[in-house]
């Protein structure tokens, strides 16, 4: 028997959901503690019911996730709107540093992946599914790159992508946190009060406009309905030119595009009904993405897959511990962006940007991180995995 939901109803378990996993979280100490996000916690249990509900009594539960990917694309439509130019400036060296992290890292998952494949006698193209295709370009670049030529020779091409990506997502938003937590321990750090101020300062309001009017609501949901319609004619047309990107990118150029515009027309967007409508929709796009989730369809490649996520995340780990904590400045800012650069690295930015979150909530506010983890992972990583995984297309030994 199959249970299929959608429409409302899909919403309506999303916030259930939501509301488990931040019950479960005070419960469970341990899961506060290494501030694991709580759209995490309760989507893996409602996949565990799930699961059970096919094993025990023989019903499959589907979700309708045509709502999940809009709100993949409203997600991203926030971070353009947020991305303005003389922000990317003010991200100044410690951005480009993590840029070029970025970059190593997308070698190091495909070098990875690859070294995975190989022992374990598959055609390397599969390795790079268990690298950066999957895991720091999540969903909609794994099934981007299975509907192309790299699917020659390569069956089931597509559904080790969703695997990796799916087991990536749950990896993502589980060690973020302990790494965070491990680093604020081990260097004894802490936030300062300037950066505080600095976060009061960046959200001040008048006191009359704590709460955006309604026309600012209206006009910010205008701004992120024009960057979803619009980046979607941006992708037909791009299609048509036999050039394919991912539809978040576009959505959060266009939003790019808006945002700069309105800064050179003196056109306000408010910042609280922007960050609002951000966090909804990365918590229940999250959710939805971990409930949804049908665990016994991965049964059959089970142990294969872990034993290459748990490969690439004691490399992520190390990377992000050694190099990414360094880079960043080695202090409390640089746990927060260590927590969010594991995130996106194993599980795409929607997951980074939710480490952060439970690692700021619980140790205070970080300004730096969420200026430049954004921006490393929805302006720069997916543009550069590209050039990467093409990169390495283009190698001797995976012809």
């Amino acid at each position: 028997m199959t249970i299929f939901i959608e429409g409302a109803s899909v919403i309506t378990i999303a916030v259930a959901v939501w509301f488990l996993g931040t019950a479960v979280n005070r419960l469970v100490p341990i899961l506060a503690r290494y501030n694991i996000p709580v759209s995490v916690t309760g989507g893996i249990l409602c996949s565990l019911i799930t699961t059970l509900l096919f094993y025990l009594l023989d019903i499959t539960v589907e979700f309708d996730l045509d709502l999940r990917d809009l709100l993949l694309l409203v997600f991203f439509s926030t971070i353009g709107l947020s991305a303005k130019f003389k922000t990317l400036i003010s991200g100044g060296k410690p951005l480009m540093l993590l840029v070029l992290a970025a970059f190593a890292l997308l070698i190091l998952q495909n070098t990875v992946g690859i070294s995975m494949a190989f022992l374990f006698g598959d055609n390397l193209g599969y390795g790079l599914f268990a690298g950066s295709i999957s895991l720091a370009g999540g969903y909609g670049t794994a099934i981007a790159w299975s509907d192309s030529s790299l699917t020659a020779g390569l069956p089931g091409a597509k559904e080790a992508g969703i695997a990796f990506a799916t087991f990536g997502l749950i990896a993502g938003g589980i060690m973020g946190g302990p790494i965070a937590e491990w680093l604020i321990r081990r260097h004894k750090l802490q936030h300062t009060a300037e950066q505080t101020e600095n976060a009061e300062a960046e959200n001040q309001q008048p006191a009359q406009q704590i709460l955006p009017s309604i026309s600012s609501t209206l006009g910010m949901a205008m701004a992120l309905a024009i960057c979803v319609q619009a980046g979607d004619l941006v992708n037909i047309f791009l299609s048509e030119k036999g050039f394919e990107l991912p539809g978040f990118l576009t959505a959060m150029a266009v939003g790019i595009i808006i945002t700069n515009s309105a800064d050179v027309l003196k056109i306000r967007l408010d910042p609280v009904a922007r960050q609002k409508t951000e966090e909804i929709s990365l918590q229940l796009f999250l959710s939805m993405s971990l409930m949804s989730m049908q665990l016994w369809i991965l049964a059959g490649a089970f142990s294969t897959i872990l034993i290459v996520i748990f490969a690439q995340m004691a490399v992520i780990t190390l990377f992000t511990v050694f190099i990414v904590f360094r880079l960043a400045g080695s202090d409390y800012d640089a746990s927060v962006m260590a927590a969010g650069f594991a995130g996106l690295g194993m599980g795409a930015t929607p997951v980074g940007i939710a480490n952060m979150n439970a690692v700021t909530s619980k140790y205070g506010p970080s300004t730096k991180a969420f200026l430049i983890i954004p921006l490393v992972g929805a302006f720069f990583l997916d543009i550069a995995n590209a050039f990467v995984i093409k990169f390495f297309l283009s190698l001797p030994f995976m012809q």
